[in-house]
């Protein structure tokens, strides 16, 4: 994927490994499982790999310069027969591109940078992303994304095709062939479905009853007959670092009057949201009515013996190269290329819980939704 460089020459810095930090996978489009560095510098691109990394770096980094670690290293190791602790290599490797001064990362190693401050390296971060470029999705980025969340759906799919062939027992619990299936087993589906489907799965919500009034709660034990299950999915595609994530609430049976009409109020809640999604509106104002709807369907959100009922939770988040990232739903104006989750949910004990959860793309007069399942209460 190409990117432009910054306009401004602004010299960047990034100390991290790429599988876990979204600024170097962003910077670089490579995976790199141990901390390498990332420098922008007078419009040049160079990431300093170690010799294990750099052969394959060459082919893959989105870099206009690949060079080798230990190169830096015997520069600083001398005639020692002690290796050079990796902060020293970095401060050399800066002062012999001639950095005085750089942007990095708000989570930036507090070592390197004491080290770097010794040098005489100045450091500052930024107040919002580091990579502006990162909030508004191109379209090689929504070509990625819809490929995570089709891995997305194969998951949802399976939990949806094992829940069919579920017969319930006496005691109402789900029989799948001869086993009680539990929160633990449906899970396992799930997650199968998506390695096959190339993802990497992690913490996939399977929460029935009561369980689901907790909304990260994952879920355990024997699932129910006619009772409401949270399915909440969210992998991460292995071969572009990309997230899909989508929810969705079922009955395997019958769903009486109460738990239908908590389910078809997040329904209308959730469209509610899509409907006022379009740029310039404000995300807070839309979250504020879509509780107020919820109120009005006589579901406030409130404390009822000690404990949080109702919508007690955001209608979404950023998505893309982290699970949880810029913006909030909540904490934003809507712009055309932001990528956000929308996903009202209301939660009673004793009634159980429903979140119904898509993906929307802001366009220029509205939202288009780009994750593809169908929303469906009875199985």
């Amino acid at each position: 994927m190409t990117k432009s460089k910054s306009s401004n020459q602004t010299t960047r810095l990034i100390v991290a490994d790429s599988e876990r930090d979204a600024d170097m996978l962003y910077a670089t489009r490579m995976f790199v499982p141990d901390p390498f560095i990332f420098l922008e510098h007078e419009g040049k691109r160079t990431v300093v790999l170690s010799d294990l990394e750099i052969d394959r770096g060459r082919k893959q980094a989105q870099a206009d310069e690949i060079l080798p670690y230990s190169q830096f290293e015997r520069e600083v190791q001398g005639t020692s027969k002690k290796a050079p602790a990796f902060e020293k290599v970095l401060s050399h490797f800066l002062r012999s591109r001639g950095v005085r001064s750089a942007v990095v990362p708000a989570n930036f190693g507090l070592r390197f940078a004491e080290e770097l401050a010794d040098s005489g390296i100045r450091l500052r971060t930024t107040k919002d992303l580091f990579w502006p470029e990162r909030e508004a999705k191109n379209e090689d980025e929504l070509r990625l994304m819809r490929r995570a969340l089709s891995i997305t759906e194969k998951g949802m799919a399976r939990a949806i095709e094992v829940l069919a062939a579920c017969k319930a027992r006496r005691n109402r619990r789900l029989d799948w062939f001869g086993r009680v299936l539990t929160s633990e087993i449906l899970r396992a589906e799930i997650d199968s479905a998506v390695l096959r489907a190339g993802g990497l799965p992690a913490n996939t919500i399977v929460a029935g009853g009561d369980q689901a009034c907790d909304p990260h709660e994952r879920g355990s034990g024997p699932l129910s007959a006619d009772s409401l299950i949270i399915l909440d999915i969210f992998p991460r595609d292995a071969a572009s670092g990309y997230y899909g994530d989508m929810t969705r609430t079922v009955v395997r049976g019958r769903a009486n009057e109460d738990q239908r009409r908590l389910w078809e109020t997040v329904r209308d809640g959730q469209a509610l949201a899509l409907k006022k999604m379009k740029p310039g509106a404000d995300g807070l104002q839309v979250h504020n009515e879509v509780k107020q709807l919820f109120t009005d369907r006589g579901f406030p959100t409130e404390v009822r013996d000690g404990r949080q009922v109702g919508f007690f939770h955001g209608t979404g988040h950023g998505l893309g190269l982290e699970i949880h990232e810029f913006p909030r739903f909540q904490k934003t104006v809507f712009k055309p290329g932001q990528v956000l989750t929308v996903e009202p949910g209301l939660y009673y004990p004793g009634l159980g819980g429903v979140r119904i959860e898509d993906v929307a793309v802001v366009t220029d007069s509205g939202n288009r939704v780009i994750s593809r399942f169908e929303k469906r209460l009875e199985i």
